[in-house]
C-alpha cells in the first residue's frame, strides 16, 4: 500500500515533511527496533510485563507487523489485520486466529487477555504508532483540522483521521497533535477492544534514521472528559532504541 497526494491537507503535509517526507519514506521497505514495554495495562488483562528488550519488525507500506521473543525465546508473532499467529523460528505454527478483532466482542479495560490477543494488540498498535503520520496519507483515510489542544505554553495543530476499515487499529476516529515544528507531540484514541476506553499517548524524545524522524519514547494514559491526561493512570509505557530501517 503506498501513499497518495491527492487529497493531502496542508496541516498533514507539513507534518510528513518534518518527519522525513515521503520520497523518503517510500524509498524504505520495513522498519525494525528494539522495544521495551511497561504500564497498568498489562497486570488489568491478567498478563505479566518484564523490561526485557524486545525486536519489533514492520512492514511500511502493508500492515504487517512481528514482535521477537513472544512468549518464551524461538518464538516470534506474525501480525496482519485478518490472522494473528505465534510462529517458532523455523515457521511452525504454535497458535493462530483468523479474524483475530472478533475474539474481542464484549470485552472491558478488566477483561484477561490471551496470548493471541496481546499479539494482536501489540501488532496493530505498534504499527499504527511506527508509521505515522505516513499512514494517514495512505488510500482510505480522511483527514481534517481539528481545534488545537494548550500544552502549557505550547499550542499543537490537531489533525483528525477516519481510518479506513482495512485498516485495524485502536478506533475509527483518531486525533493527532503537532508542536511548531510540525513533529507529532500527541495521539488520541479510544481503545475499542478494550471496553473503548479513551486514552491520550504523548510522544517525544525523536530520532532521526535514513533522513525519518520518528519518536522513541511513548507514555499512554487514561483521559478523562476535558481530554486532559490522567498522570497517574499510566497505561501503556513504550521505548524504542536501534531503529534501522532494512
Amino acid at each position: 500500500m503506498r501513499e497518495g497526494t491527492a487529497r493531502m491537507i496542508p496541516l498533514l503535509a507539513n507534518a510528513i515533511e518534518a518527519h522525513g517526507g515521503l520520497s523518503r519514506w517510500n524509498a524504505h521497505r520495513r522498519l525494525t527496533a528494539t522495544i521495551v514495554t511497561g504500564g497498568d495495562l498489562w497486570a488489568l488483562k491478567g498478563l505479566d510485563q518484564d523490561q526485557d528488550p524486545r525486536t519489533m519488525r514492520i512492514d511500511l507500506h502493508r500492515q504487517w507487523a512481528s514482535l521477537e521473543p513472544f512468549a518464551k525465546p524461538g518464538q516470534r508473532t506474525e501480525f496482519n489485520p485478518d490472522r494473528i499467529a505465534i510462529v517458532t523460528a523455523d515457521g511452525r505454527i504454535v497458535a493462530e486466529r483468523k479474524n483475530p478483532r472478533a475474539s474481542f466482542a464484549r470485552h472491558d479495560m478488566r477483561t484477561h487477555w490471551d496470548p493471541l490477543h496481546r499479539a494482536y494488540f501489540n501488532g496493530y498498535a505498534l504499527w499504527t504508532y511506527l508509521t505515522t503520520p505516513f499512514l494517514l496519507a495512505m488510500d482510505g483515510f480522511e483527514v481534517r483540522e481539528i481545534a488545537p489542544w494548550r500544552e502549557g505554553a505550547e499550542i499543537w495543530r490537531g489533525l483528525r483521521a477516519s481510518f479506513p476499515a482495512a485498516i485495524a487499529s485502536h478506533s475509527l476516529e483518531q486525533d493527532f497533535y503537532f508542536g511548531s515544528d510540525m513533529l507529532i507531540r500527541r495521539h488520541d484514541y479510544r481503545v475499542e477492544i478494550a471496553g473503548h476506553f479513551p486514552a491520550t499517548q504523548y510522544a517525544s524524545d525523536p530520532v532521526t534514521i535514513g533522513g525519518i524522524t520518528t519518536p522513541t519514547r511513548r507514555r499512554i494514559y487514561l483521559r478523562d472528559d476535558d481530554l486532559m491526561p490522567m498522570r497517574d493512570a499510566l497505561m501503556v509505557s513504550i521505548d524504542l532504541s536501534d531503529v534501522r530501517f532494512d
